[in-house]
C-alpha cells in the first residue's frame, strides 16, 4: 500500500489552497485514488468518494480537488461543523470495483485519523460504505443494518427541491412550482427522487438520462412525465426550470445562450462549467441556485449520522436550505452581484470567523 502525501500549497502542493492531497495506490487490489481535503477550518474535513473512470490520474487530481473546495463552501453554507473533503477512485466501477479494492481505500481514510470522513457519491453506494467501514472509522453513509443513515440521495432531493421554492419565491413571488414547467437533466440517485417532489408540487415535468433503465423507473411510477432525447434537446425545450443532476460542466459557452428556462436549479455539482459563466446567466437574465447551496441535503444527513443518526432532526435542517437560498439572492441583488459569487462569499464569512475561533480556542492536538 504505497501513497504519496503532499501538504499546504505553501509547502508546494498542487492545490489551489488545499491542505493535503493524498495519491494512493494498492498493488494488490489495483486501488488507484486521489483524497483532497481542501480545509479543516470548521472541523474534520467530509465529503464523497466518487468512483469514476478518469482518463489519466491528472484528471482525477484535478477533479478532487474541485469537489473537495466545494464541499468547503456547501458544508459552511449547510452550517455543518466540518470542512471540505473529497476523494475519487480511478476506474470503472462496473469492472474493478471488489470487495479488497474497496478495503485498500478504507485504510487509506483511516491513516488519515479522522481529517477526512468519507461516504457515497458517483459509483460508490451505501454497501460499499459498509465495506470500506470494515478497515475504517471514519465512514458515513452506512446502511442502516450497519447503524448508518441509508441512501442520502433522499435528502439530497429534498433540499434542491427547497432551493428551487425559494427560486420560484424569488422569480415569480410565490414557493410552488405548480404550473411551472420543469426539466431534469439526470434522474438517477438523485434524480428520480426530485421528480417525485415535482409532480407532487404540481409542476409539468420533462426529463431525459443515458440510462434506459432510469427512464422506466421514473415513467413507470409518474407516467404523465415527458421523455425527451438528450440534453440537448432539454435545454432547448420550452421550461420555466432547468435542473441539472448528472455530472458537472452542464452550464457552459454552449448550453447557457441556448437555455429557455429563467430558473436553473439543481443537484449536479460543479455545474458551472468555468469561471464567468454565473455572469453568462446574470446577464441574460437566469436566476441560479448555486448548487453547492442547493444540494447540501445530502451531506446534512451523513454528517447527522457521526452522532446517530435521526432522519426528522436531518430533514429539519435540510429544509433550512430555503432559507438560505433566498438569503444568498438576497445578498446578490443587494451587492449586485451573481448569485454565486454572493454564496461564496457568505460561506468564506462563516470559515473565516469559526476558523480563527477554533485557532484560538483548540489546543493543537485537536485541530483539524
Amino acid at each position: 500500500m504505497l501513497s504519496r502525501i503532499f501538504g499546504t500549497e505553501s509547502e508546494g502542493a498542487p492545490g489551489d489552497g488545499h491542505e493535503q492531497i493524498v495519491l494512493c495506490h494498492d498493488r494488490h487490489s489495483g486501488l488507484k485514488a486521489v483524497i483532497a481535503i481542501h480545509s479543516t477550518a470548521l472541523g474534520p474535513a467530509l465529503g464523497g468518494t466518487r468512483f469514476y473512470p478518469y482518463a489519466s490520474e491528472e484528471e482525477a487530481v484535478q477533479d478532487a480537488l474541485n469537489l473537495s473546495r466545494g464541499m468547503s463552501y456547501k458544508n459552511a453554507l449547510a452550517g455543518l461543523d466540518h470542512g471540505g473533503g473529497k476523494a475519487v477512485i480511478i476506474g470503472d466501477p462496473n469492472e474493478i470495483k471488489t470487495e479488497a479494492l474497496l478495503r485498500a481505500y478504507g485504510r487509506f481514510v483511516q491513516s488519515l485519523h479522522g481529517r477526512y470522513i468519507t461516504a457515497c457519491d458517483v459509483g460508490t453506494y451505501v454497501a460499499d460504505m459498509d465495506v470500506i467501514a470494515r478497515e475504517c472509522d471514519w465512514v458515513t453513509g452506512r446502511s442502516p443494518e450497519q447503524g448508518g443513515a441509508g441512501d442520502s440521495s433522499v435528502l439530497t432531493a429534498y433540499g434542491v427541491f427547497q432551493g428551487m421554492r425559494a427560486s420560484a419565491q424569488h422569480r415569480w413571488g410565490a414557493p410552488t412550482l405548480r404550473g411551472r414547467r420543469v426539466g431534469v437533466a439526470g434522474v438517477g440517485k438523485v434524480g428520480h427522487h426530485l421528480v417525485q417532489h415535482l409532480v407532487e408540487d404540481g409542476a409539468t415535468v420533462l426529463i431525459t438520462d443515458l440510462n434506459e433503465a432510469s427512464i422506466a423507473r421514473v415513467r413507470a411510477a409518474h407516467p404523465q412525465v415527458e421523455v425527451v432525447a438528450d440534453a440537448d434537446a432539454l435545454i432547448r425545450a420550452d421550461l420555466d426550470v432547468y435542473a441539472p443532476c448528472a455530472l458537472g460542466g452542464a452550464l457552459d459557452d454552449t448550453t447557457v445562450p441556448a437555455l429557455t428556462a429563467s430558473v436553473v436549479c439543481g443537484a449536479a455539482n460543479n455545474q458551472l462549467a468555468h469561471p464567468g459563466v454565473e455572469k453568462d446567466l446574470a446577464d441574460r437574465g437566469i436566476l441560479y441556485a448555486p448548487d453547492y447551496v442547493v444540494n447540501a441535503g445530502g451531506v446534512i444527513q451523513v454528517a447527522d449520522e457521526i452522532n446517530g443518526f435521526s432522519f426528522e432532526r436531518a430533514r429539519t435542517k435540510a429544509s433550512k436550505i430555503f432559507d438560505t437560498t433566498l438569503e444568498i439572492f438576497a445578498l446578490a441583488t443587494s451587492d449586485g452581484v451573481p448569485p454565486a459569487v454572493a454564496a461564496d462569499r457568505l460561506a468564506e464569512r462563516r470559515m473565516s470567523e469559526v476558523g480563527r475561533l477554533r485557532t484560538i480556542l483548540l489546543p493543537d492536538s485537536h485541530r483539524g
